[in-house]
């Protein structure tokens, strides 16, 4: 990444690229919740005109449509490392926000009132309230309008990644997945050949192998997912001996997941410094795609501009192989 100096030192704030970068990522959710508004109410006008227009019962009748969505290929909106939230929570999630409000924090405990005091349901209670707090304070707000949303979004990324103790490299590979599927999401309305897409929030176990960051792809056709996986290798010591040993190590999770599941895409992502050509050659030999990151763990800050990319056309090809698979 690179780095900004002044008077010799170094004042990057990656912290803000990183956020800024997921909370791009949200635009195909308040995309699609702009394409529900329109639906409801008829209108092809702008989410932020839309909610501006809207009466009480408008409201309710979109963020209600939104709940009960039913189409699996919908977009993902997620925490600040990354974790795809369940849609319920996402939808309660991107609603208070737009209003300015903290969800988790501030409103998750009155909507528990609200339950025990008028025995309602959870989703009426949130509902009810996100109406009420929408239309009462849309004046107050001002504006709905994405560039408005995207900021609030990076300020709740920033509380919810405080609060999360996690692995730093499986956020910023989670981060850097998300991101090339939201790419591709916005791009074509859906997830090409697959029917919905689901990614671990956690590493998974295979075998006696731990794959830090997953995703399992549900082809329209079929009832068995293929899944997505990258694990991800480092070491602060650099090359010689270790380098083959690890070499070794990975090769030989990469058979046993393969003699699992035929159809698994595999990526590695390796943080590493001076890492033998030759025994990064022999891993990129086995597997579909790898990233070698030429550095300590301790200096990673992510995918670079150019990694991004090379993941983003990956999944470009893997969505889109399988929608002309499925045309034939």
């Amino acid at each position: 990444m690179k780095k900004l100096i002044v008077h010799k030192v170094n004042i990057s704030h990656q912290r803000l690229v990183e956020l800024s970068k997921l909370a791009d990522q949200a635009k195909p959710f308040y995309d699609w919740v702009e394409k529900v508004a329109k639906k409801v109410t008829g209108s092809h006008r702008s989410l932020n005109e839309i909610i501006f227009q809207s009466s009480k019962k408008e409201i309710h009748t979109i963020i209600k449509s939104c709940y009960s969505n039913g189409a699996e290929t919908k977009p993902f909106l997620f925490d600040g490392v990354g974790r795809v939230y369940p849609h319920f929570k996402a939808c309660f999630y991107f609603f208070a926000w737009i209003v300015r409000d903290a969800p988790q924090q501030r409103l998750s405990p009155l909507i528990s009132r609200m339950q025990k005091a008028d025995k309602v349901s959870k989703i009426t209670a949130e509902t009810d309230a996100l109406v009420k707090l929408i239309f009462e304070y849309k004046s107050v707000v001002k504006s709905f309008e994405w560039q408005a949303v995207r900021e609030v979004i990076i300020d709740r990324l920033e509380g919810s990644r405080r609060s999360i103790r996690g692995h730093a490299l499986e956020a910023s590979a989670r981060t850097s997945l998300v991101t090339a599927i939201q790419n591709y999401y916005s791009i074509h309305g859906d997830y090409g050949k697959f029917k919905k897409v689901e990614i671990a929030d956690k590493q998974i176990k295979i075998g006696r192998h731990t794959v830090d960051v997953s995703a399992l792809l549900y082809p329209k056709n079929e009832s068995v997912p293929i899944r997505l996986l990258i694990p991800i290798k480092t070491r602060e010591t650099e090359g010689g001996g270790h380098s083959h040993i690890f070499t070794r190590d990975v090769i030989s999770a990469i058979t046993d997941i393969k003699a699992e599941k035929k159809k698994d895409h595999i990526i590695v992502v390796i943080v590493a410094e001076n890492w033998s050509p030759r025994e990064i050659q022999t891993i990129d030999d086995a597997i579909d795609l790898i990233f070698h990151f030429n550095m300590s763990p301790n200096a990673f800050e992510g995918f670079d501009e150019s990694a991004q990319v090379t993941l983003n056309q990956y999944i470009e090809k893997i969505f889109s192989e399988y929608e002309k698979q499925a045309r034939k």
